[in-house]
C-alpha cells in the first residue's frame, strides 16, 4: 500500500536546507582543491573555507578563530570532552555531567573513566531539567576538570538552565561544554560557556560536519596526534563543499528562527494537547513551557516503542522510537529513565521548515487507531 510520506524526524536529521544545496553544488565546482596549498585553485578553496568560518562565527556570536569544522557532531563532542579534560588534567581528572547528555558525551566519559579518571553525572527532575543544586555541589568538588551539559535535550526538548548552570561554573573556576546540537540555528545558547559543539545535519547543513568552538583562554588540548588543521583540534582532510553548505544553512535558518519557532510552537502544542485525549494511557513528557519549538516526546502504556515506529511507518510516518541516539541497541532511552518517566512505546516527534499542519492534523488522526491495533492484537482490550 503506497501512502504520502510525512517525515517527522528533524531531531536526528533535518531536510537538506535550499540554500544548503545551492550552495553545496557551487562548491563541488569551486572548493574541490586542497585549501593549505598554495596555487590558484588551493587559494579559492581557503577563501571559500575562511568565509565558512566567518559566516559560523557571526551566527553563533564568537570569534572566527574560535570555530573548527569537524567530520560529524560526534567527532566535535569527542573532542569537546576528551580535550577539555586533557587541557584542565593539572586540575584534577573529574568530569561532571548531566545524567541525560547525548550518547557522544556519554561514550567519551566512559573512556575517560577506563583511562583513570572519574566522571559524575547530575540527576534531572521529571520534566528532564537539570537538579541545579546538585550540580553546584558537584562542580564545586576538588578535582573536577570540566563539566558537561546539553544546551537542549535531544529526547525530550526540555530546554536546560545554561545560564545558571553557566554561573556556578564561573564560580568554582570550571569551564563548561555545551552541547548545542538541538539548539544551535533553532534557539539562542545562552552564554558563559567555553566549549561548544553542534552537527551541521540537524540543522538543514548536509551531514558528515560537526562544529567545535573552543573560546580564547580555554584550556583545551586536543586529544589526537597532531595535525596541521584546523589549528590541531580536527584532524584530517575536510569536505569543503559540505562545510560552505553547512555555514550557509546554519546563517539562513538563523535568520528564519524565530518565524519557524511561531509557526512550529503551536503544531507542537496541539500534539501536546491531542495525543493523552484521543490515546488512553499516553504520557507526554519534557517540560510543556521551556522547551524547544520543534519537539514532542510521549510514551504509549502496552505498545512495544519498535513495534510502534514500524506500525507508523507504514502509514508513512517516520518518527524516533526510545533513545534517539542508541535506539538499535533495543536498550530503554537513558534520558527517561534518568527522569523516571514511562519509556514504553515512546515516540518522539521532531517537526522541520517543510512540516505542515495537514501533516500534523493526518498523525493525530490516525495515531489513535494504529495504538488502538497493536494493543489488541497485543491482547490489549477495553482502555
Amino acid at each position: 500500500m503506497n501512502v504520502p510520506g510525512v517525515y517527522l524526524d528533524a531531531a536526528s536529521a533535518a531536510p537538506l536546507h535550499p540554500v544548503a544545496r545551492q550552495a553545496l553544488l557551487a562548491a563541488l565546482d569551486d572548493g574541490w582543491a586542497d585549501p593549505g596549498r598554495l596555487y590558484r585553485q588551493a587559494r579559492r578553496a581557503r577563501q571559500l573555507l575562511d568565509a565558512a568560518r566567518a559566516a559560523t562565527a557571526e551566527t553563533l556570536g564568537v570569534r572566527p578563530d574560535e570555530v573548527s569544522f569537524t567530520g560529524s557532531g560526534t567527532t566535535a563532542a569527542h573532542a569537546a570532552v576528551l580535550g577539555g579534560l586533557a587541557g584542565r588534567r593539572r586540575a584534577g581528572g573529574t568530569l561532571v555531567h548531566s545524567a541525560i547528555e547525548h550518547s557522544a558525551v556519554l561514550h567519551a566519559a566512559q573512556r575517560h573513566v577506563a583511562a583513570g579518571g572519574s566522571a559524575v553525572p547530575v540527576p534531572v527532575d521529571r520534566l528532564g531539567r537539570l537538579d541545579l543544586p546538585s550540580w553546584e555541589a558537584a562542580v564545586r568538588s576538588p578535582g573536577v576538570a570540566l563539566a558537561a551539559l546539553i544546551s537542549a535535550s535531544h529526547e525530550v526538548g526540555t530546554v536546560q538552565p545554561v545560564a545558571q548552570a553557566a554561573q556556578a561554573c564561573r564560580t568554582a573556576g570550571v569551564p563548561l561544554y555545551v552541547d548545542a546540537a538541538q539548539s544551535v540555528g533553532r534557539v539562542p545558547v545562552p552564554p558563559g560557556w567555553s566549549v561548544l559543539s553542534a552537527s551541521a545535519h540537524k540543522w538543514g547543513g548536509p551531514p558528515g560536519v560537526g562544529l567545535l568552538v573552543v573560546r580564547k583562554g580555554t584550556r583545551w588540548e586536543s586529544p589526537y596526534p597532531a595535525d596541521d588543521r584546523e589549528d590541531g583540534r580536527a584532524p584530517g582532510v575536510l569536505n569543503l563543499p559540505a562545510v560552505v553548505a553547512a555555514a550557509a544553512a546554519l546563517r539562513a535558518v538563523a535568520a528564519e528562527a524565530v518565524a519557524e519557532a511561531r509557526r512550529l510552537a503551536p503544531l507542537v502544542d496541539r500534539i501536546r494537547s491531542t495525543v493523552p485525549a484521543s490515546v488512553p494511557d499516553v504520557e507526554v513528557v519534557g517540560d510543556p513551557v521551556d522547551r524547544l519549538p520543534h519537539l514532542v516526546t510521549f510514551s504509549c502504556l502496552y505498545v512495544d516503542g519498535e513495534t510502534l515506529l514500524h506500525a507508523l511507518d507504514r502509514r508513512g510516518f517516520a518518527v524516533s522510537s526510545g533513545s534517539s541516539c542508541t535506539s538499535s541497541t533495543l536498550r530503554p532511552s537513558h534520558v527517561l529513565e534518568a527522569m523516571g518517566v514511562l519509556s514504553h512505546g515512546n515516540v518522539r516527534i521532531s517537526l522541520h521548515r517543510e512540516t505542515t499542519e495537514a501533516e500534523v492534523n493526518r498523525f493525530l488522526d490516525e495515531l489513535p487507531g494504529i495504538v488502538g491495533q497493536l494493543r489488541a492484537e497485543a491482547g490489549v482490550v477495553g482502555l
